[in-house]
């Protein structure tokens, strides 16, 4: 091990950072792929600085996606919500709170004859996303709509997806500073309960929604039971609850009430 890159194992290690040697390996790769210096790097994820923001980009599904502060680091947990909304027929998807466009892109991207609207409160996080549409090849077939949930959105759809802001306000407090510091709070609860933006898609969405669409949502590990309850309370059918990789609740998949 070189002098530069057991100095970056230490830096880090002093910083609390988990798997210091890893980390160190991985930077040191980064800041030759990039062409400056280690100890720049090493400095950056030092203040826990996520390693995607320091590289610009995160694997999911089939792409590297462009990732910045604005929108929330795309998460291999997520990956589940997209399997789930590519078991279903569509042809036109509405991905709420789009951020950086990695679930909308991505069904569009293995769905050539499709297209979709990605909406969200956030004009920064948009232009991380059409950003990626270009990396994924679907920018003549997609829209974004700087919007308030449903407020701008027009049309109707045969799918709505979405990963809204989720985490408990109690919750959000204990995150790891990784996260809390550097991802954008509104991209990851809504305060209170967490449940808000589910109250709103179980009642406006079938607005929004074509005979026999779907609605395809991630949702917190201990929030299936709440979040069932809701839509079927709505009138939505066939509502269900399908696990992540690792056996947690992840995702709630319900048919329109119509």
């Amino acid at each position: 091990m070189s002098d530069a890159l057991a100095s970056a194992v230490v830096r880090l290690y002093e910083a609390g950072i988990p798997d210091p040697s890893v980390e160190a390996r991985k930077l040191a790769a980064l800041a030759e792929e990039q062409g400056v210096a280690l100890d720049n790097l090493v400095a950056r994820r030092a203040t826990h600085e996520p390693f995607s923001h320091i590289a610009g980009r995160r694997a999911f599904w089939n792409h590297d996606f462009h990732v910045t502060a604005d929108v929330l680091d795309p998460r291999p947990d997520t990956e589940t919500l997209v399997e789930t909304a590519l078991s279903l027929p569509f042809d036109r998807v509405l991905d709420l709170g789009t951020g950086s466009g990695c679930i909308l892109c991505s069904l569009l991207a293995e769905r050539p004859s499709t297209t979709g609207v990605g909406a969200d409160i956030s004009g920064a996080a948009l232009k991380v996303a059409a950003r990626n549409a270009q990396v994924t090849q679907t920018t003549d077939r997609v829209a974004w709509v700087e919007s308030d949930w449903f407020d701008a959105v027009e049309g109707d759809f045969d799918l709505i997806v979405s990963n809204p802001p989720y985490i408990t306000e109690a919750a959000y407090a204990e995150l790891d500073p990784t996260v809390q510091r550097f991802e954008p709070r509104i991209a990851l609860t809504p305060g209170g309960d967490g449940l808000a933006p589910y109250r709103l898609i179980a009642q406006y969405g079938p607005d929004y929604l074509r005979e026999d669409g779907y609605a395809v949502l991630e949702i917190g590990y201990d929030q299936g039971d709440s979040v069932q309850a809701m839509f079927r309370a709505a009138g939505w059918r066939d509502v269900a609850c399908i696990p992540d990789l690792n056996g947690k609740d992840r995702v709630i998949r319900a048919k329109s009430p119509k």
